[in-house]
């Protein structure tokens, strides 16, 4: 049975939303005839805004070649972190069909030997590295048979000479976590262009990241298919011409539920995903929508749009993946059925179209869909929403925070230690007490303090056994 967050005299005020009345928890939750009464509190227009400057964005609102792009002889060679993820497997397919288009020079795994072995034996990169250092022996033993073996480096400084290797022009960073930052942060040192699916590179490190890849003049490519749609629509727009950015949700399993009903949530209600199966940590995020709200933060950092110039609709369908606005008030989106696998291609390709058959990329038939619906997500069922965009305001290392609580609080709910409404609770209460730290303008180092911190102080609010609130 879950476990409630505190008793009633140890909730403290949370002022993070920035309430008319700074007492005012983030809910209001009584107990009427055995059962909670859910209702949002009204926050007005009140704001918490960063002081700092805010860093420089990764495209501003406008994507255009530059004319001496990068050039190399053969297929364009690669480097991926994160090789046998999902994001890492699904790239090596991509070069599987395009051998004549990409070459792999470089992999980087966490502990799936097994499957890193044979992806050495189909890829033959040069480099590759284990991140499990009690691995390294077991990994030599499955190459023992491969003629032109690979140099093998393990631990973190294996992975992060994957990430800059010397022959890779761009770097797939598909690895999870603030794990992918130090790599990321190596490769845009290291003059590699980014074929970014680590989403902590800019949700945490975006402050200390994107200076550095505009010092580098490196190019960040966002492998997100949210963010991909965003990035393709606006190829060729003139300066100035981006106005707003349409960020599209499925919803996720709790789409189509009444509010009142969220307090009777179970864990396997939330892994219900209506459009597909997915991991467990994202399908719930997709349940909260803080999946959406981590979302609208990295856009901002991608495409330099103000918070109030990005919205989020609900799109059942999941065939629009984003949309944006131009000034003259037209609408561009990208369509295409939910796959993973076409922004990882454009990352690797751009500003390249790569041609792809039918048989393994089914074209978009929009007379077989037949409809498209959309609607306004509803603030008091997704209260990540309220969070995300005051977290992004606020700036500096509140984001990264935002995120490490929320990864904390799904695998406490995910564990049943806390119900489905507590994950709203541990992040706000994190993010409140995070505020006196607030680094405006951090380093790499105070950006994974802060992850971890954010962490173990979700944890520590498992405090209290008092029924209650039960």
């Amino acid at each position: 049975m879950a476990l409630n967050l505190l008793s009633p005299a140890e909730i403290k005020s949370s002022p993070f939303l920035g309430s008319s009345n700074p007492g005012s928890p983030l809910f209001s939750l009584s107990k009427t005839q055995g059962a909670f009464n859910f209702k949002r509190k009204d926050y007005g227009t009140s704001r918490v805004h960063c002081s700092a400057q805010p860093p420089p964005s990764a495209w501003p609102g406008r994507a255009v070649p530059e004319t001496n792009l990068r050039t190399w002889e053969g297929p364009k060679p690669l480097s991926i972190v994160g090789s046998t993820g999902s994001i890492g497997t699904q790239t090596l397919d991509i070069v599987a069909e395009n051998p004549d288009k990409f070459r792999v020079v470089a992999l980087a795994a966490g502990s799936n030997v097994t499957l890193l072995a044979d992806q050495v034996k189909t890829f033959k990169p040069q480099l590759v590295a284990v991140r499990n250092e009690s691995l390294v022996d077991e990994l030599k033993e499955a190459l023992a048979d491969v003629k032109d073996k690979p140099e093998i480096i393990p631990g973190e400084q294996g992975v992060i000479e994957v990430a800059r290797h010397p022959d890779a022009v761009s770097v797939v960073t598909g690895i999870v976590g603030c794990a992918g930052l130090k790599p990321t942060v190596a490769a845009i040192e290291a003059g590699k262009d980014i074929a970014l699916a680590n989403k902590e590179t800019l949700i945490a490190g975006g402050p200390f990241v994107l200076p550095l890849a505009h010092k580098h003049k490196v190019k960040i490519l966002p492998a997100d298919s949210e963010h991909s749609a965003i990035f393709q629509c606006i190829q060729g727009l003139p300066e100035g011409a981006l106005r707003r950015i349409i960020l599209t949700a499925s919803g996720g399993a709790f789409r189509d539920w009444p509010v009142d009903k969220l307090k009777e949530v179970k864990v396997a209600d939330a892994l219900k995903h209506p459009n597909w199966n997915m991991g467990k940590k994202i399908t719930v995020d997709s349940a909260t929508l803080f999946n959406k709200g981590l979302e609208v933060i990295e856009a901002h950092y991608l495409f330099g749009a103000e918070y109030d110039n990005i919205e989020i609709v609900i799109h059942p369908q999941s065939i629009i993946h984003s949309m944006v606005e131009t000034q003259d008030s037209s609408v561009l989106a990208q369509l295409g059925w939910p796959d993973m696998r076409l922004p990882i291609l454009y990352t690797m390709s751009w500003p390249d179209r790569v041609y792809c058959s039918e048989v393994t990329w089914p074209r978009l038939d929009l007379c077989k869909l037949g409809s498209l619906t959309f609607k306004m997500p509803d603030n008091v069922k997704y209260p990540s929403m309220d969070l995300a965009y005051a977290a992004g305001r606020a700036g500096g290392t509140m984001t990264g925070v935002l995120s490490a609580a929320n990864e904390k609080a799904v695998e406490m709910f995910i564990d049943e230690k806390i119900s489905y409404l507590d994950i709203f609770k541990v992040v706000e209460l994190t993010c409140d007490k995070h505020r006196a730290e607030l680094v405006e303008t951090p380093s790499l180092e105070e950006i994974i303090h802060y992850d971890l911190w954010a962490r173990d102080y979700a944890a520590s609010l498992q405090l209290s056994k008092s029924p209650a609130l039960m």
